[in-house]
């Protein structure tokens, strides 16, 4: 009896592995986003996951959840669009100017190091976009980092969570 009880044990673990490795591991990220102080309506943001070659592979968080204005985030409406996903789960408010948001996100750990990035789109009504106002390379030195903006992002930091 001890003999089939450490059989099926064992053939248990067996089945186990596979669904075990194929699980992604994340770790949450804090990520606070701090605006300059520009006068106008709220910063739409898309925070994207771009992959070693520059492509959009998935939309981490979308600040702005008035989805009229989505097409002003060009290059990630389009992308959205390609491959549309439901995203309710990671919006939140637009930000304004001089104001800074604290969001949290799951990256994917295995993608750490591999030549992804943080991609930080901004666009604000009757104003100028900016498709990459703010990228962090995904490595531990990058994410580790204070990443300053080049439009309505002054900066942005992140904190494992």
């Amino acid at each position: 009896m001890n003999n089939i009880y450490k059989l099926c044990l064992a053939f248990a673990i067996i089945l186990s592995v596979p669904t075990l490795s194929s699980a992604q591991k994340t770790t949450k990220y804090k990520c606070m986003v701090q605006m300059t102080n520009y006068t106008g309506e709220g910063a739409y943001i898309a925070v994207s996951l771009i992959d070693a070659k520059g492509a959009y592979e998935k939309t981490l968080y979308v600040m702005g959840s008035d989805k009229k204005w989505y097409p002003d985030l060009k290059e990630w409406h389009k992308a959205y669009k390609s491959k549309p996903t439901n995203i309710s789960a990671v919006t939140g408010a637009s930000v304004t100017g001089g104001d800074r948001s604290v969001t949290v996100f799951d990256i994917e750990t295995a993608k750490i190091n591999k030549g992804y990035k943080l991609r930080f789109e901004t666009a604000v009504e009757d104003n100028k976009y900016y498709v990459k106002d703010a990228e962090i390379p995904l490595t531990t030195e990058g994410l580790a980092a204070k990443t300053e903006g080049t439009g309505y992002i002054r900066y942005v930091r992140l904190s494992p969570n």
